[in-house]
């Protein structure tokens, strides 16, 4: 053994170290930790299989990644310091997290997975000197990509580098160039996972130059607002500016700023009136996706800009979703990415058929097995066990209810600021007839994003479950509002119609469990609550008529009907059946 020759080859080493960590994680632990690990998920790593790289250790705040070619380690590097920035844009100074990265091409020791030597040394020493979010090499990487890439490097001179013998010759990558839109610095489209949008400065079509400040604000409240989403990349309203006052070619625009979708709009003043309006283009073709005109009073200013920001940005969102999904169905599915392979399931995941609904678990499946920590792939999967019980909830026992509250706990696991993994956590506590519970993460969930549609409705139901329908109906109606595209919506009125029965409200009652119905007229509970509000109003036929359509629907009905979410006071159960035997149940 004593004779045994060392293992040595010839690699590109690159060093990479999070500036300021400590700093960091004394202001923000959690969050620090949370955006370091989806930066990790979302970007860093995905790239290094890209460019055939191998990560040999991660270091807490750093890593150190193996390349089989100075081009690939640089190339790595230029894309992956592009993208943080962009992510970065959106953040509050204080709270972004930034890399320098260091490169150097040498002799490297090898051990098993680990590597040792000189080589990897003036790597890590080569990042320390990088300026934040750049980019160092040594001399031998600049010789071993110069002529291949079209990037250029500013000459740092001899540098002498800690614990290494010899001066190291170092060149600086340049990463940007010029004023204004930074193309040097702006990824294409297909450096994203997902497809990001952009928002324009919705243009003042008023002639009256005070109005400015209204359509600037919209612009503004539009891009927070559906930052709130985590399905996709919003562009920073500070790359987005540079439009203002320009009628851009939206290709070229989507090109520049690495943007599938762009939203425009304008905004024009007459008397107390204002009329909005606003469009969703796909830049790659021109095409518009959704567009929508609203003519409000002017009553309360900040308050209309408020409700227009986000009724755009809650429909846009969907919008964009749908959009995705008939996108996706046009490749094969070996060619589809984890991100691609959970818009397919959830274009199946709240269908009506068993089927479907296997299908979309297995999209979801293969998206987890591309990405193990894929927060949304765990919610379209929790949400597909969801549906399958509402289909059939004698099949929320055994193996397909641990699997259901399996997959929620694991979302919010890999992602604790994501509204819907936190809202599908919410529903395995109402499925275990626990509402308390329910209501603390469907908070949560409302709090990270006020217009996600389906947390407002999820709210709303976990309220009146509670005793508080009232208050659970301005939730519910809330959130048709917001999403009036929405495939859940016969799911939805049947909610709002249990609030309102529960509230004593039966004509309301009636109307919104005919509207379920009318939606889903194959789903039992739809009629069964038109029974209980029909047989509370004394219309006898009619509730005998609904009953009769129930039990052909159900055709093992059981003596004693058991609601698929239990209230929390028996009263109000017991108020729901006794309507039903006002309808002549005789079970």
């Amino acid at each position: 053994m004593a004779n045994e020759r060392v293992q040595r080859r010839l690699a590109a080493i690159l060093a990479a170290d999070v500036v300021g960590y400590s700093r960091l994680m004394g202001e923000d632990e959690t969050g620090t930790l949370e955006r370091l690990k989806a930066m990790r998920r979302d970007v860093l790593d995905p790239k290094v299989t890209e460019y055939g790289g191998r990560i040999v250790k991660l270091l807490g705040d750093g890593a150190l990644v193996e390349f089989p070619s100075a081009v690939d380690a640089v190339e790595y590097a230029i894309d992956t310091q592009q993208i943080l920035s962009r992510l970065n844009e959106s953040l509050p100074e204080q709270s972004r997290i930034e890399f320098r990265m260091g490169i150097n091409l040498g002799d490297v020791i090898v051990e098993g997975d680990d590597i040792y030597g000189d080589g990897v040394n003036i790597a890590a020493r080569l990042e320390s000197i990088a300026e934040t979010g750049g980019i160092c090499v040594s001399a031998m990487v600049y010789e071993g990509v110069r002529g291949k890439l079209e990037v250029e490097f500013s000459d740092m001179g001899d540098q002498s580098l800690k614990n290494i013998a010899a001066p190291v010759h170092a060149y600086r990558v340049q990463l940007s160039v010029g004023e204004g839109i930074n193309n040097a610095c702006i990824p294409s489209e297909a450096l994203f996972r997902r497809p990001a949008v952009a928002v324009l400065p919705f243009e003042n079509m008023s002639g009256d130059p005070d109005q400015e400040y209204f359509a600037d604000g919209l612009t503004e409240d539009v891009i927070t607002a559906l930052s709130l989403w985590r399905s996709f990349p919003v562009i920073a309203r500070n790359s987005t500016a540079a439009y203002k006052g320009q009628s851009p070619d939206i290709r070229k625009v989507g090109e520049e700023l690495g943007a599938r979708y762009i939203i425009e709009g304008s905004v024009r003043k007459s008397g107390n009136r204002v009329r909005v309006t606003a469009q969703l283009i796909n830049s790659e073709t021109g095409h518009h996706v959704w567009a929508e005109r609203y003519d409000r009073d002017l009553a309360d200013i900040f308050d209309l800009q408020d409700e227009l920001s986000r009724h755009i940005a809650a429909t846009v969102a969907p919008e964009l979703e749908f959009s995705q999904v008939a996108g996706t169905k046009i490749k094969t599915p070996q060619n589809l990415n984890a991100w691609e392979l959970v818009q397919r399931g959830y274009d199946r995941v709240f269908a009506a058929d068993p089927e479907s609904i296997k299908s979309a678990r297995e999209y979801f499946q293969k998206a987890i097995e591309l990405d193990s920590e894929y927060a949304r792939a765990f919610v379209g999967m929790a949400w597909s066990y969801h549906r399958e019980f509402w289909l059939d909830p004698a099949k929320f026992a055994g193996e397909g209810r641990e699997q259901f509250i399996k997959a929620a706990n694991r979302a919010v696991s890999f992602d604790e600021f994501d509204s819907e993994a936190h809202t599908i956590l919410a529903m395995t506590w109402l499925w275990r007839g626990e509402p308390d519970r329910a209501l603390l993460e469907i908070k949560r969930a409302v709090d990270l994003n006020p217009n996600n549609a389906v947390a407002q409705h999820v709210l709303g139901h976990t309220l009146t479950l509670l005793g508080q329908p009232v208050e659970g109906i301005a939730n519910m109606e809330r959130a048709i509002f917001l999403s009036p595209r929405d495939p859940r919506h016969g799911a939805w009125m049947w909610g709002v119609g249990l609030a309102h029965l529960t509230a004593r409200q039966y004509e309301e009652a009636v109307l919104w469990s005919e509207r379920a119905v009318q939606r889903l007229p194959g789903n039992p509970d739809g009629h069964l609550l038109l029974v209980s509000s029909l047989g509370h109003l004394g219309r006898t036929n009619e509730a005998r008529a609904a009953l009769d359509t129930y039990r052909g629907l159900e055709p093992n009905t059981p003596e004693q009907p058991t609601l698929v979410f239990r209230y929390k006071h028996e009263a109000d159960e017991e108020h729901f059946l006794d309507g039903l035997r006002k309808a002549g149940w005789e079970g």
